[in-house]
């Protein structure tokens, strides 16, 4: 492992001016936002009897782990910060579409599984495809075009089978199309408005995070555990 690249440090965002630790204070400071969401989501899982739930369980640590990885990131400024601040992001991404699939859908936990590994080549062919396009609208906000997808083609097929947790989904995705939109702002924006625009993101996709595990804690029982999911139908929520 090469730690001197791993240390290097890298400037990405626009509040930013040089490489103290608190070059980036809204958008360090700003990651509460991620913690906030899973003390609450954690809080709303106990009131409902969902704490014995290890998918809750370990989307809330996701969380809680995004949102110190974050900080890491936009305080350290170094590669291998940058790393903890990606790579929970992604395990959320993979845990959450194989959750969604087998509690929302109904899909065997094989199922799920596979369509959640086959997710990673469509991602990176998605990727391909917007790098060879002549204009990406999104820039480095980009990578999250495939998630993105996923989380509104889930909303759209939980709405045509008439799930009711279709309209969590479906919120989640505005947020999401929200977030990303100020995530790509930050640079482009960076002359006329300092600050820049990052630290919205972390407050909406605090709050998307947040809409995303609750979603899992009122509407994504175990198979077979009450209001949860048996024979591919989900029962009447409570």
């Amino acid at each position: 492992m090469d730690w001197d690249r791993l240390s290097e440090q890298v400037d990405a965002y626009c509040e930013r001016t040089d490489f103290t630790f608190w070059a980036e204070p809204v958008n360090a400071v700003t990651n509460l936002a991620f913690l906030i969401a899973a003390a609450l989501v954690l809080r709303w899982a106990e009131r409902r009897g969902r704490l014995g739930d290890p998918a809750v369980w370990g989307l809330i640590g996701l969380v809680t782990a995004i949102g110190i990885g974050s900080f890491l990131f936009h305080t350290l400024a170094t590669r291998w910060a940058g790393l903890a601040d990606s790579l929970p992001i992604l395990l959320f991404i993979l845990a959450y579409l194989f959750v969604a699939l087998s509690r929302f859908f109904g899909l065997a936990r094989w199922q799920a599984g596979l369509a959640t590994i086959g997710f990673l080549p469509a991602a990176a062919g998605i990727g391909w495809i917007v790098s060879i396009l002549p204009w990406n609208p999104l820039g480095s906000s980009a990578g999250y075009l495939p998630a993105f997808l996923a989380l509104a083609a889930c909303g759209v097929g939980l709405a045509l089978l008439g799930r009711p947790v279709a309209r969590w989904l479906l919120a989640a995705t505005g947020l999401f199309a929200l977030s990303l939109t100020f995530r790509t702002l930050d640079l482009p924006l960076c002359e006329t408005f300092p600050l820049g625009t990052h630290f919205l993101w972390h407050m909406l996709n605090g709050a998307l995070l947040g809409l995303l595990v609750a979603a899992v804690v009122r509407h994504g029982a175990r198979p077979g555990a009450e209001g949860g999911v048996e024979s591919g139908l989900v029962a009447p929520s409570r």
